[in-house]
């Protein structure tokens, strides 16, 4: 596979594919897919580029994207980059404090924004800010207010179709070196500010290059649907990748329309994080928990058979004899492929997955029937992918295989150390944090703990979620998390017990399924909080939670658990903007609960 400098790479690749088709998108679900080729996406990034010119945009400037996923991010991220310039997204559920603070931090001078509340919220930071300039307004329908500070995006590239600075962005274009800063990209951070990791061109063309070596089967006919957030480095990253590999994306505009999109557009990638692939995993298993005792073990005969073909030799690199050859293609063809069929995912030829622990069962369940997941690890600060599952030898139970060309290793206290050329220069305007984060000999401390096996990652824990009970054993909190989050019953946990005698937890119910429960076991309700008040509600969950937890330590346990009615969500402070709990957060908010758990009798 080809790979090219990051401010030449759509240029290259329209002289390569022009009219075939790069990007399609929508904003509305209803509505169809619009194309964009190779050409016309070439010629988008260069008049976006020509249109910063005309803007005032120097060289190295910091420009914020903050929206909703959208085509214009990555035609805005490649005219940045063919200018000199550097991307600051944002997640587009960001608040007036978030977006504030990395426009100040960063010295913001430009910032698009997609909808209306995204423009009321960076019109409020603009009215305090030295730096910021200029809102840019995707959506046309959104009332602007300041015709001196605010322009439409359709107003802001008609500068560039005007234009004539070509020559301008050409020799900024011929200028730009590997390490020239080419995005900050801000950790989400469970606790305090956040922080802006630098990303130079460098790491991105290393990423490049090492991710289509390791990943052999990407090629120009596969079709990707990008479904998380543009402003997540996992997705960007792949994004990127994906239009170095000649590979055309599907830009999914709102989370909400995933589950319409992939059965539309049948992708052959999609990156995602677990608790996508739990709910999948959720909803599969309540569909059989409907069949017959035959059916159930029709099912039960194809899966041991998906696993002794996908998992018990094809992973291992063998030949599969012929009779299960036969049998597997029989319980592909009645039970597989009418499940992947179902979701939409039948063509897959791989799904990258990462951002949180994934459990095996389901990382098994999904490769014995053929699902290609391919379950990874990296963060932020190594631009994504540190290690991932290989085409064979995988192991269920790790994070992959290192990525050739980057160095791990083990510190102190079990932390993963990496090394290499994807690794990031440090957090932008903050050198305290930056010399915390490597060691003497400039390895990156990830903050994740684990061993070695084999060049597989096998992750323990996240070091800074680990707490101790106040019998002096460590918890690893996200373990317990991941495997209560498998049940129907329960949509989001969030495990208690530092410097306590026992451990708690704070659980969010799917109230969908507590009301079909009740409807079915006839209890009589008058309101959402009486039903989680109710006694047989409290131990059926219970009995859940300790089969969930079979297998586990004694003091590793969740000894009692409160439930709410509402979900933890990023407005309200429990989430992180990548969904990460915000623990500190949550045990301060239900304090009182908390407290009554561990003085109740």
């Amino acid at each position: 596979m080809e790979n090219h400098p990051f401010a030449q790479l759509i240029f290259e690749q329209a002289n390569k594919y022009g009219d075939r088709r790069a990007l399609m998108h929508r904003e509305v679900v209803t509505e169809p897919w619009k194309s964009i080729s190779w050409s016309d996406l070439a010629k988008h990034v260069l008049t976006t580029a020509k249109a910063f010119v005309e803007l005032g945009l120097l060289e190295t400037e910091h420009v914020a994207q903050f929206s909703q996923n959208r085509a214009e991010n990555l035609i805005i991220d490649f005219a940045l980059f063919a200018n000199r310039g550097v991307v600051v997204p944002m997640y587009a559920t960001s608040s007036v404090d978030q977006v504030e603070f990395i426009v100040r931090d960063a010295s913001i001078k430009f910032i698009f924004v997609g909808d209306q509340q995204q423009y009321n919220i960076a019109h409020t930071v603009l009215e305090h800010s030295p730096s910021l300039i200029k809102i840019i307004c995707f959506d046309q329908s959104v009332h602007l207010n300041d015709p001196e500070h605010d322009l439409f995006y359709d107003d802001f590239y008609n500068l560039g179709e005007k234009s004539s600075k070509h020559f301008e962005v050409e020799q900024r274009q011929h200028d730009v070196t590997e390490s020239d800063l080419a995005c900050i990209l801000y950790t989400s951070g469970t606790t305090g500010n956040s922080k802006g990791v630098m990303l130079t061109h460098g790491c991105f063309n290393q990423a490049m290059r090492l991710n289509s070596k390791q990943l052999a089967s990407l090629n120009e006919n596969d079709i990707s649907i990008a479904f998380l957030p543009l402003s997540h480095v996992f997705e960007r990253t792949w994004c990127y990748l994906c239009l170095n590999n000649g590979i055309t994306i599907y830009i999914n505009h709102l989370p909400s329309d995933i589950q319409l999109t992939i059965k539309e557009v049948h992708p052959t990638l999609m990156c995602a994080v677990p608790r996508f692939w739990e709910k999948v995993y959720i909803g599969v298993q309540e569909n059989l928990s409907k069949f017959s005792p035959f059916m159930l073990g029709v099912v039960a005969w194809a899966l041991a058979t998906g696993r002794k073909y996908n998992v018990d030799t094809l992973r291992l690199g063998k030949k599969p004899p012929l009779l299960l050859k036969i049998k597997y293609k029989i319980a592909d063809k009645f039970i597989f492929s009418k499940v992947k069929a179902a979701i939409g995912i039948e063509n897959g030829n791989m799904f990258p997955t990462a951002g949180a622990k994934l459990s095996d069962e389901i990382a098994l369940f999904f490769r014995s029937i053929g699902v290609p997941i391919v379950y990874g690890y990296g963060l932020t600060e190594t631009t994504a992918t540190v290690s991932c599952y290989d085409y064979i030898n995988y192991e269920i139970g790790s994070v992959g295989c290192i990525l050739p060309g980057v160095e791990v290793k083990i510190g102190e206290d079990n932390e993963i150390l990496v090394r290499g050329k994807t690794v990031f220069t440090g957090y932008y305007n903050n050198p305290a944090a930056t010399n915390a984060a490597f060691t003497d000999d400039g390895w990156f401390k990830t903050g994740d703990a684990g061993h070695l096996k084999e060049n597989h990652i096998y992750m323990t824990e996240r070091i800074k979620d680990l707490f101790k009970t106040s019998n002096g054993k460590y918890i690893a909190p996200q373990e317990i998390e991941t495997r209560l989050g498998m049940d129907k019953f329960i949509e989001q946990v969030a495990v208690i017990g530092d410097e306590r005698n026992y451990v708690t937890a704070i659980i969010a119910p799917s109230i969908s399924a507590l009301e079909d429960y009740a409807a079915q076991q006839k209890i009589v309700y008058e309101s959402i909080d009486d039903l989680l008040k109710l006694p047989q509600i409290y131990d059926m969950i219970y009995a859940r939670i300790q089969q969930l937890q079979h297998g586990m330590a004694e003091f590793e346990k969740i000894k009692r658990f409160s439930m709410i009615k509402k979900s933890f969500t990023i407005e309200t402070g429990e989430l992180t903007n990548t969904l990460k709990i915000r623990r500190a957060f949550i045990m301060q908010k239900y304090k009182s609960l908390i407290d009554e758990m561990y003085t109740r009798k």
